[in-house]
């Protein structure tokens, strides 16, 4: 799986719902009440994004 690819689309979903700035994103992508990534894919999902 490509977890990166995987943050990136979560982050895209996220950003679809609700305003977030580049640091409240990666924080819900890699939160334990979020999604879990690591924060590095969330960091990358964030920039795939274009939030960041």
């Amino acid at each position: 799986m490509d977890w990166d690819a995987q943050a990136a689309l979560s982050a895209k979903n996220y950003l679809s719902m609700e305003p977030f700035s580049c640091s409240g994103l990666v924080e819900q992508l890699s939160s334990a009440a979020g999604e879990q990534f690591t924060v590095g894919q969330a960091q990358y999902g964030a920039k795939a994004a274009g939030i960041c």
